[in-house]
């Protein structure tokens, strides 16, 4: 059996994830998770095989959970399963370590399928999906924001102090300063609004 965790902050889209999954005789899913942090606490007890994670959640994203849960164990595989694949979205969920990175309007059959092959030890991605990463590929090396500074351009753009920032991503302020000059550098621009304007354009942001 394949051990899975389903991690939303959407009950009635676990409710169906779980419909669907338990359909499959190989399946066996152990938990559910509303946020990062609650997957996060679940991992260290369910220990499942393949951890399904939304992207964007209230607090505690998926970016932030699974970069915790890969830290702690090599046993579990997560494949994010999203509405979102801006070239951001999918940057920071490789970098965070995701084994894969589906798109909700996937079918049963490819759900199960990519479950099954993220627990084999495969890379699992939609066709859109792998399709972006092959064109960021061919396309001549420009500035890579780091995941980091691409979250703090995230909330720039929301319009948060450097104050409210930290708080959010629970670092210092001055800290939040540093992943912006190091952005603007990047960028090659001087002030907030041009890094978030020039990141969206070359599509880092999303």
């Amino acid at each position: 059996m394949i051990t899975v965790l389903l991690v939303d902050d959407h009950p009635v889209v676990r409710a169906g994830l779980r419909g669907m999954l338990e359909a499959e005789p190989d399946l066996d899913v152990v938990g559910e998770a509303g946020s990062g942090a609650e997957a996060v606490a679940l991992a260290r007890v369910a220990r499942p095989d393949v951890i399904l994670m939304d992207l964007r959640m209230p607090g505690t994203d998926g970016v932030w959970a699974t970069e915790r849960i890969l830290a702690e164990t090599k046993r579990s595989k997560v494949v994010v399963l999203t509405t979102y694949e801006t070239d951001a979205d999918i940057l920071r969920a490789v970098e965070a370590g995701a084994a894969g990175y589906l798109l909700k309007d996937a079918t049963r059959a490819e759900l199960a399928g990519a479950i099954r092959a993220a627990a084999r030890g495969e890379t699992v991605l939609a066709p859109s999906v792998a399709g972006r990463l092959v064109r960021q590929m061919r396309q001549p090396a420009g500035p890579t924001l780091s995941a980091r500074e691409v979250e703090v351009l995230a909330l720039v753009a929301k319009g948060m102090t450097n104050a409210e920032i930290g708080a959010a991503l629970h670092i210092s302020e001055a800290t939040v300063k540093t992943h912006l000059l190091r952005a603007f550098g990047k960028l090659d621009v001087s002030d907030r609004t041009a890094a978030v304007t020039t990141a969206m354009a070359r599509g880092l942001l999303g």
